[in-house]
């Protein structure tokens, strides 16, 4: 009897875990069929520019799943984000909106450290407010990021080397510290300190600060980009021909600003009359600006592979509507 009653037992606790397992797998469904509702709801407000009840939807959807575990609750968080985004751009007077969008993509991040789209509209949210320090600081952090894939650090370092090329720029491209000549038979100009130490020692520090960013972006390049070159195309499939595309564009920036900044160390080596040292800049200038030619036709023929798919695809479609639209019998 005893032993029975241990077997009824014994049964029981198996059917009140089998019955626990189901009826959490059923509120975990039905929370994903009701985030799934909300996000559609959402949607078609947002089209509407219903702006504070597709917020309130999306809202919904996203406390469902803070953690991001289901792709509704990623999709949820993300789409609050944008709709705080929108109804600032809507009202930049409003800055609290910014700063909760701010705070919506961060937790987007937190979810996913490489959604790099969550990354750039906070950057961006910065530019527009004029946030410089706070823009310095996120994209700093971005580009130290080890956690991160390498085309996301790279685009971060050389966003911070392209303000600092900015920078060099408007002052050696300035009348003041450049006047024309002519070399090896061609117009060109001959680059010369300017007259204030203040203007000269700024110029300086954002070509070598500049430099030293985007060496560190170059040097994060994968074996796979230095020989892109042999990246075959046509065995990619169409979401793999999109991906690689997005990040063979990020790590040719970075080579253009490399040649960039290349040109700026030359024009400082002519303003400080090291001549050698601007002749072997030059030259290196030259090869970064091939080496970034190379990922510039990789990235042609990849626009090209993309459009030739996409107008098969477009080709296909309109050839079957116009196989269902004939009539019966012909």
């Amino acid at each position: 009897m005893e032993l029975k009653r241990m077997r009824l037992s014994r049964f029981g606790v198996l059917l009140l875990v089998v019955m626990s397992i189901f009826v959490t797998s059923s509120c975990n469904y039905y929370n994903r069929v009701i985030s799934r509702k909300n996000l559609v709801d959402g949607s078609i407000a947002y089209k509407e520019r219903k702006f504070g009840e597709a917020q309130e939807l999306f809202r919904r959807a996203a406390s469902r799943d803070p953690e991001g575990a289901t792709l509704e609750g990623r999709t949820a968080q993300l789409f609050l984000a944008r709709t705080l985004h929108s109804q600032f751009i809507g009202d930049r007077q409003n800055l609290a909106l910014a700063d909760a969008a701010i705070e919506e993509y961060k937790k987007m991040l937190a979810i996913d450290p490489n959604e790099q789209s969550s990354y750039k509209a906070i950057a961006g949210l910065y530019d527009t407010l004029m946030r410089t320090d706070d823009w310095n600081a996120w994209v700093r952090d971005r580009a130290n990021n080890e956690n991160i894939l390498p085309q996301h650090r790279v685009e971060a370092f050389t966003s911070l080397a392209a303000r600092q090329n900015t920078c060099a720029s408007e002052i050696s491209n300035s009348d003041a510290a450049r006047k024309p000549i002519k070399r090896d038979g061609e117009d060109a100009y001959q680059y010369i300190r300017p007259a204030g130490d203040e203007e000269f020692n700024r110029f300086r520090q954002c070509v070598m600060a500049g430099s030293e960013l985007i060496e560190r972006a170059v040097a994060l390049e994968t074996d796979e980009i230095k020989n892109a070159q042999n990246i075959d195309i046509g065995g990619l499939s169409d979401g793999e021909l999109r991906e690689k595309h997005e990040v063979v564009k990020v790590f040719e920036s970075a080579r253009s600003y490399k040649t960039a900044l290349l040109i700026q160390q030359t024009r400082l080596a002519e303003m400080e009359n090291r001549t050698q040292d601007a002749e072997r800049l030059r030259k290196e200038a030259d090869a970064s600006r091939e080496a970034a030619v190379v990922l510039g036709t990789v990235n042609k023929n990849m626009d090209a592979a993309i459009e030739q798919r996409v107008a098969a695809q477009e080709a296909n479609a309109n050839a079957a509507n116009a196989v269902e639209a004939e009539p019966a019998g012909q």
